[in-house]
């Protein structure tokens, strides 16, 4: 087991919980835009330690989602911004190249003190 990606969730904002009826979260660094710290849940900026990739694992706490797509931009955004939409559609194809898609299975509650991982098997 190799960790891709490590985070921790430090603070929500006001709106967070808006996006869980669409089935997604979204993460940004301390530079979130003002118009979107409120939807968003507010990590620090973490390096990426390999390639994110289809067939992955995302650990949310004690919970696991195979990764079933990820857009072009996903990884830079993630990397450079701490920014990037988890989706939980499950769907393998990319609509949004910001977004890393996991298999559609009940998202996890987040709150200050989650830990993000992506994980290669």
């Amino acid at each position: 087991m190799k960790i891709i990606y490590e985070n921790q969730v430090k603070a929500l904002g006001a709106c967070v919980d808006e996006f869980q009826e669409a089935g997604l979260f979204i993460i940004f660094g301390d530079n979130a835009p003002d118009e979107l710290k409120d939807y968003c849940y507010s990590v620090s900026v973490n390096p990426i330690q390999g390639t994110i990739a289809a067939g992955q694992v995302l650990k949310v706490d004690d919970a696991l989602y195979r990764i079933t797509a990820v857009g072009s931009e996903a990884p830079h955004t993630l990397e450079g911004l701490g920014h990037c939409t988890i989706n939980f559609s499950g769907q393998t194809t990319v609509d949004l190249p910001g977004t890393i898609y996991v298999e559609n299975k009940p998202m996890p509650k987040l709150c200050v003190g989650t830990v993000l991982q992506i994980i290669e098997e």
